[in-house]
């Protein structure tokens, strides 16, 4: 079957079944208001529209709930009588008819000239048959599945490009279709403030914008930018009906608002937030290399721990936050702090000397421990990057996200206390970087215990994959990274990883490519995803750090 992620069990049987025959729906009380998503996302694609009906209806859909079942898993039987499921929570119900929609090809334009559900190629066979015969036809069958994790995330990065809100609900669709259920909202960072704060309207009104963007690489030494100015975030109101419009579709959003580092946006619009109050702007260059190059001493600075004011600030910030979101999850980033600033402030060192803080090291354990207790204290669990754990953060009720491309020994300690883990290794999760460096093969046979181990197998929370933008300025270029990697991403996720038959998964990819476009997605095509030649990987590389980070978007543009 052409179902990504892939089914835990499928058994075929002889006979199909006329979809246009289905009376109605029916849907059990445990799961009302999932039908107007199932006739959005499933029977309008394919020209159907099913009103509610009753159980014994035949043939048609009937949707109950199972307690033994896994939340998110469900078990579904298509027969004679119409298709029949069973779900253990709202959200396998949503997943079954995913497996539907993705089976079916019910997105793709030319849905009439590929293989029918069960991947018979009779249906194929005559190009000129009737499209629509083909697309309502389903093979008998037995389907039993349900996700190695419950956690299977996406991160998206609108604060280096902002993408608006109704563009995060297509992404919120791409996401329910591969059955994941947690999008992670980077919301801050030093080229831009992306959230509407109340009480700080100039964290939108002058951190939201700079003047023009970086271009040409992250080790580029010229002074490359494309004089254009970016700006824009997300109303509070507009942030809530995202947080809805996913609720609907089984997806829970994550915020992250980035401290204490990554604070630059912050400071261009609250400059008393840093140890030195002075007046800076948004930064319109990516990374270190740059400033670095050109003399800059001051472009990454942490907040000031040594002030009352910044707590204020950041739990004034928190609790809007956790108005908008639902989510029991709150993301504080906590990585890359530089931390020689603390040393010279005097609020800093004041503070050091009143708590009997000996090391900078332990200012940001402090800081951590200081957050920490207030999210708890609003019912949250606080998300962290595994830096973060420098200093010994090991408040085993945090999660810690682990992303470094070596490995981070405060990962293992944490795991020794009890602590668990987000996996999201660099390699090859974050889906940022070339092809040429990490190819969709890599992502396909990653096993996410590996980074820690298989006997830290059950401390992990779950996985999500990354997709940060510093190079990505248009959906063309985002989508670009992102497919056919969430499809990659979300087999991991759902069936626990480790895959060894690339071959069966290359040609289900092949299939979606249909799906992609269908949806108006733009994707990498295999020999891009893949690619072969070891030079020309090289040269790539080169050209992605030090020259043109669009080389293979530009070539994958040539091959479609």
């Amino acid at each position: 079957m052409v179902v990504i992620p892939k089914l835990g069990k499928a058994e075929v049987k002889d006979g199909k079944i006329d979809l246009r025959t289905l009376k109605s729906v029916f849907i059990c009380a445990e799961f009302g208001g999932i039908l107007p998503v199932v006739n959005r996302t499933l029977f309008e694609k394919i020209g159907l529209h099913l009103q509610s009906g009753g159980a014994d209806d035949i043939p048609g859909m009937r949707i109950f709930f199972d307690g033994h079942l896994n939340p998110e898993g469900y078990e579904m039987k298509i027969s004679e009588s119409g298709i029949d499921i069973k779900a253990g929570g709202k959200n396998g119900a949503l997943y079954a008819c995913q497996t539907l929609r993705a089976a079916l090809k019910a997105d793709a334009k030319t849905r009439g000239y590929t293989k029918d559900f069960g991947g018979n190629p009779d249906a194929s066979a005559n190009p000129k048959a009737d499209a629509k015969t083909r697309i309502y036809t389903a093979d008998f069958c037995e389907i039993s599945d349900a996700p190695a994790y419950s956690y299977r995330g996406l991160l998206i990065d609108v604060a280096r490009y902002f993408y608006d809100a109704e563009y995060i609900k297509r992404i919120l669709d791409l996401m329910l279709l591969h059955k994941m259920n947690t999008l992670h909202l980077h919301l801050t960072d030093d080229q831009g403030w992306r959230i509407e704060i109340k009480k700080y309207p100039l964290l939108s009104e002058i951190g939201s914008k700079r003047e023009k963007t970086h271009i040409g690489g992250w080790k580029n030494k010229n002074d490359l930018d494309d004089g254009k100015p970016h700006s824009g975030f997300y109303t509070q109101k507009e942030m809530k009906e995202i947080v809805a419009y996913a609720a609907e579709i089984g997806i829970q959003i994550i915020p992250e608002i980035d401290m204490p580092a990554h604070f630059a946006a912050a400071f261009a619009a609250y400059p008393h937030l840093a140890c030195r109050d002075k007046k800076v702007s948004v930064p319109w260059y990516f990374g270190g290399h740059y400033p670095s190059v050109h003399g800059e001493r001051d472009w990454n600075r942490s907040a000031c721990i040594g002030k009352e004011a910044t707590f204020r600030f950041i739990f004034d910030v928190i609790d809007e936050i956790f108005d908008i979101f639902p989510a029991p999850y709150f993301h504080i980033g906590g990585d890359e702090a530089p931390k020689d600033e603390w040393k010279n402030c005097p609020d800093c060192q004041r503070l050091m000397k009143s708590e009997n803080i000996g090391s900078v090291e332990e200012l940001q354990r402090y800081f951590m421990r200081k957050i920490n207790a207030y999210v708890k204290s609003k019912g949250k669990n606080l998300i962290a990057w595994n830096e973060a754990l420098e200093g010994g953060n090991f408040d085993t009720e945090m999660i810690a996200q682990y992303w470094t491309p070596k490995k981070d020994p405060n990962v293992r300690e944490f795991l020794k206390k009890g602590g668990r883990v987000l996996v999201s290794k660099h390699n090859p999760m974050y889906f940022d970087m070339p092809f040429s460096q990490y190819p969709l093969k890599n992502i396909y046979k990653f096993k996410p215990s590996e980074p820690i181990g298989e006997e830290y197998a059950d401390r992990i929370a779950g996985v999500e994959a990354a997709v940060w933008t510093e190079w990505l300025g248009s959906r063309e270029k985002l989508e670009f990274r992102l497919l056919p990697r969430l499809s990659a991403a979300a087999e991991v996720c759902w069936t626990g990883g480790g895959g060894e038959d690339y071959a069966e998964f290359s040609a289900r990819i092949k299939e979606f490519g249909e799906i992609y476009e269908g949806l108006g997605f733009n994707y990498a095509r295999a020999k891009t995803a893949d690619p072969k030649n070891p030079v020309k990987r090289i040269l790539t590389m080169r050209d992605f750090f030090f020259k043109d980070p669009d080389r293979e978007f530009k070539e994958n543009e040539k091959l479609k």
